[in-house]
């Protein structure tokens, strides 16, 4: 898989893990975007410069564009992760996103080290993508 069309998916993809935050997250748009926001602070997944309000968040989830601030969909990742309903990927693109996002979060030495290391309701659905992204990040390392 082309390194282009593996990235081409993950943007695509990116608006739909933040639909599934929206979707699964039992709060109103301005407080999942707060909870977003302040869950990236702490964790250390990004540094927002400003909040965002539920009207941001919505534009995200809706977009194509390259406007998405990275730290919000890696967010969701992390929260998505640990959610007693245990979501899935709903989309190849969204599955290519999801998997880019987790290797962005934790650092890994090998591909089966980050395979292992997903919740185990992950393990099925993110094989194949989990794979493409360690290719594409492997694939930017200097030598």
């Amino acid at each position: 898989m082309p390194q282009d069309d593996f990235y081409t998916k993950v943007r695509a993809g990116l608006s739909a893990l933040l639909r599934q935050w929206q979707a699964l997250g039992q709060a109103d748009a301005d407080q999942l975007a707060l909870i977003l926001a302040e869950t990236a602070r702490v964790a250390k997944l990004g540094t927002p410069d400003t909040t965002p309000d539920g009207a941001m968040l919505k534009h995200w989830s809706q977009t194509l564009e390259d406007d998405i601030p990275l730290w919000a969909p890696r967010t969701a990742v992390f929260l998505l992760n640990q959610m007693p309903a245990k979501p899935t990927p709903q989309s190849e693109a969204e599955a290519c996103a999801w998997a880019y996002c987790w290797l962005r979060n934790r650092t890994f030495n090998t591909v089966e080290a980050a395979h292992s290391a997903l919740p185990a309701h992950l393990q099925a659905p993110l094989k194949s993508a989990l794979e493409a992204a360690w290719r594409d990040q492997q694939g930017l390392r200097l030598i």
